[in-house]
């Protein structure tokens, strides 16, 4: 199945973008979807087999998950490939491609591309993946 793919582009350099998808304090302050939701813990070996776990939840204390993998290819400033590990219901093995461009003139373009899950509709995930990446270009262009 083809890759389903996201985009942000965040007015801030290159450096603070990276710096602000790979830093668990950082991802803290932008993994979920809505403002209903939170990031309460986040962990990342970010090297080729290390691993992150992110917690996401709803605010109040209902419905969470944790999304886990192991990554695969790590290229300083421009790219990260993991796998994510088999939740309920879900395939194992989705790989998620992020890239990252600088523009110049302190903009950077983000790509998130990730094979889907075949338990919801493709859009539905696009949009969640979507607005998680829309959280992540608020807090960078805020922080």
């Amino acid at each position: 199945m083809q890759k389903v793919e996201t985009v942000a582009i965040i007015n801030a350099e290159i450096r603070k973008v990276w710096e602000g998808y790979i830093n668990p304090e950082s991802i803290k302050g932008w993994a979920f979807a809505s403002d209903d939701w939170e990031c309460p813990y986040a962990e990342n070996d970010l090297r080729v087999g290390g691993r992150f776990l992110t917690r996401m939840k709803e605010k109040d204390g209902g419905f969470g998950f944790d999304l886990t993998g192991t990554y695969r290819e790590v290229e300083n400033l421009k790219k990260i490939v993991y796998v994510m590990d088999k939740a309920p219901e879900e395939e194992v093995g989705r790989e998620c491609i992020v890239t990252f461009e600088d523009l110049g003139d302190n903009t950077t373009k983000v790509i998130v591309a990730f094979d889907p899950e075949s338990t919801n509709p493709i859009e539905m995930q696009r949009a969640g993946w979507q607005s998680i990446l829309d959280n992540f270009k608020k807090f960078v262009e805020t922080h």
